[in-house]
């Protein structure tokens, strides 16, 4: 029989609402792979009863702590007081609809060893949508993000996401807290400006698309979209497209010198 993979110190947080199933998922898979935190922290955002009952019928067989708010009040507020129940060095956080890969363990095991070995790193990137735009090889398959002043994508402001992640569990003392009463995408953009302006270190895993699937079934879909006009090949919605872009730039610019958080 293979070793269970360990992660002493570490709990994984996951933000759940009314998305039972795909909590059930993301915890099913972690058990077949042997993953054994510290502790399983899961924190719910006032979802409907009969979701609620669906995971706390779920607590006897993964063992996990429930913290709950009996109405909605927001994807920050959810993952704040998600974060203030944990009680290890460490937190692995992920939303409820990511699923470990079968190679995911060993990874994430070589981050925490990382965030060990080296004091001064705030925080480990597992998964994104896109790769960071500028990459120093770090070791073990992960890079260190680079602010470079020269690179135009506005992506470079991006050096924090709430995608699945590694974090120093005092992190909020560092940066602040999730800025509440905001949609879930701003308040993510104010942590990622609070993260540049206290020069927060973190690193990326060069791979970014293996560690983690993001799964989201036609039972519990995801809430996220994007507008037409900036996916569309017409000439002038790239157009329009373009000049958003370099507004966006321009904007994380100024924010990164002078927003008040």
């Amino acid at each position: 029989m293979n070793a269970p993979f360990l992660f002493p110190g570490a709990t994984l947080l996951v933000t759940h609402y009314n998305r039972s199933s795909s909590l059930e998922r993301l915890l099913a898979a972690f058990r077949q792979l042997d993953c054994r935190f510290d502790d399983i922290v899961i924190s719910d955002d006032g979802s409907k009863a009969e979701q609620l009952d669906k995971v706390k019928a779920m607590q006897p067989i993964y063992n996990f702590r429930l913290v709950t708010t009996p109405v909605n009040k927001g994807f920050p507020n959810n993952l704040n007081k998600g974060q203030d129940a944990v009680k290890t060095a460490y937190t692995f956080y992920v939303q409820e609809d990511f699923v470990p890969t079968a190679i995911s363990p060993v990874h994430l095991q070589d981050a925490l060893q990382l965030m060990n070995d080296d004091k001064s790193l705030d925080y480990i990137r597992f998964w994104s949508f896109y790769r960071y735009p500028t990459l120093k090889p770090y070791g073990k398959g992960f890079s260190e993000e680079v602010f470079s002043p020269w690179n135009m994508s506005h992506l470079k402001f991006f050096m924090y996401s709430d995608n699945p992640h590694l974090r120093r569990s005092n992190f909020f003392e560092k940066f602040g807290r999730y800025k509440e009463g905001l949609m879930g995408d701003i308040a993510e953009y104010k942590m990622a400006v609070s993260f540049m302006q206290h020069k927060g270190r973190g690193l990326f895993y060069d791979e970014y698309s293996t560690l983690f699937e993001h799964k989201n079934s036609s039972d519990e879909p995801s809430t996220q979209g994007r507008a037409d006009w900036r996916q569309s090949r017409n000439v002038f919605f790239l157009f329009l497209r373009w000049l958003y872009l370099r507004y966006k730039w321009l904007k994380c610019t100024w924010d990164r010198k002078f927003m008040r958080l």
